[in-house]
């Protein structure tokens, strides 16, 4: 079937915010499926309220409205643009309820709109959990005993017929949100309780637990003629019981039959025939190790975390050709984007082994549950490519920055056997270490399978692992004079094999006790280099035409050598974590179109399946590898590039910088030295003195000890953070001596080459400017002013564009510091600083030379294409060549706020309150012509839909109190009713708030706890006395039974008034912004 010639206009939705579960791998499906339409002429209109995202660039679709997604503000936008489909599968679960929901309302058919890609019927038989049922049942697929429920007294009777323990499922959620096993009555109350409240539709799935069993999955296509291929099939190695997201994956699946294989492949076709599904479609199995036996888990009619990953791992296109299926073209249509030659009916074929492992937020919440389940808690993920599956694994425990880089990494050698024993039955991320630790004491295979239920073929693979460390470790001195035997001698055939396998020179080394560079000597005299493989979706059958590579030890090299005139290496940002999210990776990808722009040969380099910047063709060149020195070394020797940009990927970029000078790479932009005086105490201190910049006191330390002489001499309180870390890592308020050794002692627990520096803490305006800079003018998009007071880490405030209460002197003062500090570390490209403001002084907090999580934001809103100008001045262009005033530039006609958002509810026993450390997962941004405006779109993006019933709860320290007042009254006046705990209801009731007052936790029922679970609470103010998380203090637990029953809670006093005037203005009508109209200065 040709294109269907009546679809001429497309309104996409996308996924809105970055939370866990759903993270960048929908700005890759649709910003491909953009450029895929528009490539067929079509008119592409977006709505998304993530600004950090490529897909919101003016370049991508021709409308383009960063606006909140909400039902309302989707029909505004349908009215005023006139579009005749709406693609729903391309934005995640969000998208998809939206598109249903438009349907339902009756919407779409009085404005003669389609639904394209998927009908809402095939939408409600795959997400319905009844229907879903129903069908699978007609169609003789397997599922498990299960029933729907639409509150817990159903719940329970159906549980005691079946048995604990079960799993439940809430329909048409995300991530395995509310979702969970219950092993007794207790928790099946628990979480039924919380699933009910989050479904959209109040329905949650109870069905018996067949965790243990091996959970696979297909990724198929369709097309509406009914020609359908798989495109990868992948294996879980962790079993049915772990969120897929949480699990480590493997593509194609390692340990199935060819009769297994064939049975669920043609299980998975002859569903989506059934459902008539059109596009990209995720099948989840559970499947009996031990017989035939299998059980279909859910079907994703829409394009999801697994398709991208899908993608990444064969080179199949899935969100292209998904958005060509929409318009009518069947497979055999569709030419393959990858090797040119073949058709999208044809089936990928994988030569080499895929592994993605997940980035957990841990490190960032010392006091959440580690354990995994079935509700997803992974921020992020790696992936890697090898041609055997240990190669792979190594590479990708390498590419997850996380102080790991083989299988010793996490000890547990102070373990018993017995507590070993008992440790393999906890579920959470260091299983695989504790496995290896079981296999060098020699546990044995069946017993470690039986407990774990991870198939004996991964244990043997880490077996294999565990035996090259032991090879090893025998050719080592100082082992061998210990063990009074005689060390063996690395042989060449030993060093060959370890590299096989992928052990890094640091890991060789450390085992064999001799130093990094005589291991890389040897491996060089010896001619044991990488070579590099070509990701060409057929086993090389076709030859591809888009250069896509991997390494491998031991194999020839595909790698083309080119000998442009120019050539540049760009470094990735790795994965998605807290504190470094999409936003580098548009820094990135931007970067990398600029360079083309003018003529250079781009290579980029990354380990990140999720993102636009791993898309097969936006460089060159795409290298799936880890950032680390050696792994970049390798393609360096190959590749030979003129020259390395480090500022677009984060701090994973910058921390390779001094690595690749060692190379003899040349660092395009800001020199290495430069950046080195920004990090560096001491030398920046000489830069500020110089520049004339005053900025807080404070000085650099090792120990708890010189922490508190400072702190005593500069006077309480003190900010304590480790200096080189992003997102505010480790980054303390402290009052007084004791929180600082505790400080110092959680920060020491990683090792630190570099010191610990203690400032005096100012409270004022937190400011940021974003620059560009070409040596000797400075350019300024914007400045924007936080309305939380410093204190709160700059990702976790809301930021508002222009700065709108700071003077016009302190706005000159700003732009004048920051041409100083541009010119005095000689900056070529960008920098971002943050300044505090206290009436017209101005104090610098920290000044990063690299780009920042503010840039996407700022270019989409003034118009200014932030990164691609500091691509060209990088290049050598200057900003009054390119056309541009010196500068602050001038003020948009929009006013924008961005929002953070934050993923609590996934983190059990996570602390939520706001400090100098960030913790939000993503951000939506309102644009509006008024203040107000803007702050309400920011909030209904970022889901705050208030008021409900009008009740809340205060509970405040002492310091904020006098300001408490003033909050109260607001809500007051909004007619809220407010309950308060003892002191903070007693100071309301003398300053003319009518507070009621309520017990405390400990104290007798009705308290706190009761107002909250009682479900009649729209909001919690809570501001917490400074601490590190104790887990039975009264504050941390409201805060948390907030979040975990879906009431919005504030812990900061300017939070609160921001939310306060935002409902007071919220009945005023809004006007969508389409922000591709904003005029390039």
């Amino acid at each position: 079937m040709p294109r269907n010639n009546d679809i001429k206009k497309v309104l996409v939705i996308g996924s809105g915010p970055i939370v866990i579960g759903q993270a960048a791998e929908f700005d890759y499906a649709g910003t491909q499926a953009c450029r895929s339409l528009k490539e067929e002429g079509v008119e592409v209109c977006l709505v998304n309220s993530n600004p950090a995202t490529i897909m919101t660039d003016k370049q991508i679709a021709d409308q383009v409205y960063i606006e909140p997604l909400t039902l309302e503000v989707l029909k505004e936008i349908c009215i005023k643009e006139r579009p005749d489909s709406i693609l729903p599968t391309l934005g995640g679960q969000a998208g998809l309820n939206l598109g249903m929901e438009l349907a339902e309302s009756g919407f779409l058919e009085e404005q003669g709109i389609k639904l394209i890609g998927t009908t809402a019927e095939t939408i409600f038989k795959a997400e319905d959990r009844q229907a879903f049922k129903d069908t699978m049942e007609k169609i003789g697929e397997p599922i498990a005993a299960s029933q729907v429920v639409n509150n817990v007294k159903d719940g329970i009777a159906f549980t005691n017929t079946i048995g604990y323990p079960v799993v439940l499922r809430p329909a048409f959620t995300l991530g395995g949100s509310g979702g969970g096993i219950a092993h007794n009555e207790q928790e099946l109350v628990d979480i039924l309780t919380n699933g009910l409240r989050l479904s959209r539709v109040g329905e949650v799935l109870v069905e018996r637990c067949i965790a243990g069993w091996k959970e696979i999955e297909y990724e198929v296509m369709r097309d509406a003629n009914g020609n359908c291929i798989t495109v990868c099939n992948m294996e879980n190695i962790d079993p049915v019981g772990v969120h897929t997201g949480d699990s480590i994956v493997v593509a194609p699946s390692q340990t199935l039959g060819d009769k297994e294989y064939q049975m669920l492949r043609s299980s998975a076709l002859n569903i989506i025939d059934e459902l008539q599904i059109t596009g990209g479609c995720n099948v989840q199995y559970a499947l009996n190790p031990d017989s035939f036996e299998y059980c279909v888990i859910e079907v994703n009619p829409r394009v999801s975390r697994s398709s991208a990953l899908a993608s990444k791992a064969t080179g199949y296109p899935i969100a292209k050709v998904t958005a060509k299926i929409a318009l009518g073209y069947t497979l055999d249509e569709i030419k393959n984007a990858i090797t040119q030659k073949t058709y999208a009916s044809f089936e990928p074929m994988l030569d080499y082994c895929v592994v993605k492992i997940p980035r957990l937020p841990f490190d960032k919440f010392l006091t959440a549950k580690r354990t995994l389940t079935t509700q997803m808690k992974a921020t992020g993920e790696v992936m890697s490519i090898c041609d055997n599956f240990e190669g792979a694994l190594m590479k990708a425990i390498r590419s997850l920055e996380q102080h790991v880089d083989c299988l010793q990494s996490y000890d547990f050698t102070g373990l018993s056997d017995e507590e070993l024993h008992e440790q393999l039955n906890v579920v959470d991320d260091r299983r695989i270490w504790v496995i290896a630790e079981a296999l060098r004491r020699g546990f044995s295979y069946d017993m470690i399978h039986n407990i774990t239920k991870i198939d004996k073929w991964f244990i043997d693979k880490i077996a294999i692992l565990v035996e090259m460390e032991q090879a090893l470790i025998k050719c080592n001195e100082a082992v061998a004079a210990a063990r009074a035997t005689k060390a063996n001698e690395l042989t060449v055939e030993l060093l060959k094999e370890a590299k096989r396998i992928e052990f890094p020179d640091n890991v060789i080394a450390r085992l064999t006790g001799k130093t990094e560079s005589e291991i890389k000597d040897m491996r060089y005299a010896n001619g044991i280099v990488a070579a590099y493989k070509m990701v060409d979706t057929c086993a090389a059958e076709f030859a591809a035409e888009t250069p896509y590579y991997y390494s491998v030890f031991g194999s020839e090299n595909e790698a083309a050598e080119t000998h442009p005139q120019k050539k540049v290496l760009v470094l990735g940002s790795g994965p998605i974590r807290i504190g470094q999210g999409v936003e580098f990776d548009y820094c990135s990808v931007h970067c990398t179109w600029a360079f083309a722009k003018e003529g250079w040969e781009t290579i980029i380099v990354n380990n990140n399946p999720e993102t636009v910047s791993t898309d097969f063709d936006i460089a060159d060149k795409l290298y799936f590898e880890p950032l680390t020195a050696e792994d970049v070394e390798s393609i360096v020797n190959i590749e030979k590039p003129d020259g390395a940009v480090v500022q677009f990927g984060g701090q994973t970029a910058i921390k390779l910088t001094e690595a690749l000078m060692k190379m003899g790479v040349r660092i395009l932009g800001t020199k290495a030295e430069d950046v080195d005086a920004a990090e560096d105490r001491e030398l920046f201190d000489e830069i500020l003195q110089k520049t004339e910049i005053p900025r807080a006191a404070g000085g650099t330390v090792f120990t708890a000890d010189e922490a508190k002489k400072v702190a005593n001499e500069i006077g309480y309180p003190v900010l304590v953070r480790p200096s080189y870390v992003l997102g505010g890592q480790g980054m303390k308020i402290a009052w007084n001596d004791d929180e600082i050794e505790e400080f110092i002692g959680i920060i020491n627990t990683i090792a630190q080459d570099h010191p610990i520096l203690v400032d005096k803490y100012l409270m004022g305006k937190e400011i940021e400017v974003d620059a560009i800079c070409d040596g000797t003018d400075i350019l300024i998009p914007g400045i924007m002013e936080h309305i939380e007071r410093t204190g709160v880490h700059s990702g976790d405030s809301i930021s508002v564009y222009p700065a709108h209460t700071i003077s016009q002197a302190a706005k000159d003062k700003l732009v004048e510091y920051t041409k100083r500090l541009a010119q005095a570390l000689h900056v070529i490209g960008m920098i971002n600083i943050q300044f505090i403001a206290m009436g017209d002084d101005i104090y610098v907090i920290e000044v990063n030379p690299r780009s920042s999580r503010t840039v996407p934001y700022i270019s989409k809103v003034t118009g200014i294409p932030i990164v691609d100008l500091a691509a060209r001045i990088i290049m050598g262009e200057t900003i009054r060549g390119m056309g541009y005033e010196p500068g602050l530039a001038p003020t948009a006609d929009y006013i924008a706020i961005k929002m953070p958002v934050f993923s609590f509810e996934k983190l059990r026993g996570a602390e939520i309150s706001l400090g100098p450390e960030m913790k939000s997962t993503g951000e939506c941004l309102g644009i509006d012509k008024t203040f107000n405006g803007a702050l309400y779109k920011a909030f209904l993006g970022a889901g705050v839909q208030l008021p409900k019933y009008k009740q809340m709860i205060m509970t405040v320290k002492d310091a904020d109190k006098p300001e408490a007042v003033g909050v109260a009254k607001r809500f007051e006046a909004l007619g809220y009713k407010i309950y308060a705990t003892r002191s903070t209801a007693k100071y309301l009731q003398e300053h003319g708030v009518n507070a009621l007052r309520v017990n405390k936790i400990s104290q007798e029922s009705p308290n706190v706890m009761d107002l909250i679970l009682g479900h009649k609470i729209d909001l919690v103010i809570d501001t917490p006395t400074q601490g590190n998380g104790d887990k039975s203090r009264d504050g941390f637990l409201i805060r948390r039974n907030a979040i975990e029953t879906g009431v919005y809670c504030i812990t900061a006093m300017d939070t609160a008034n921001a939310l306060a005037l935002s409902l007071e203005t919220a009945h005023e009508k809004l006007t969508p912004v389409d922000i591709a109209t904003v005029k390039n200065i």
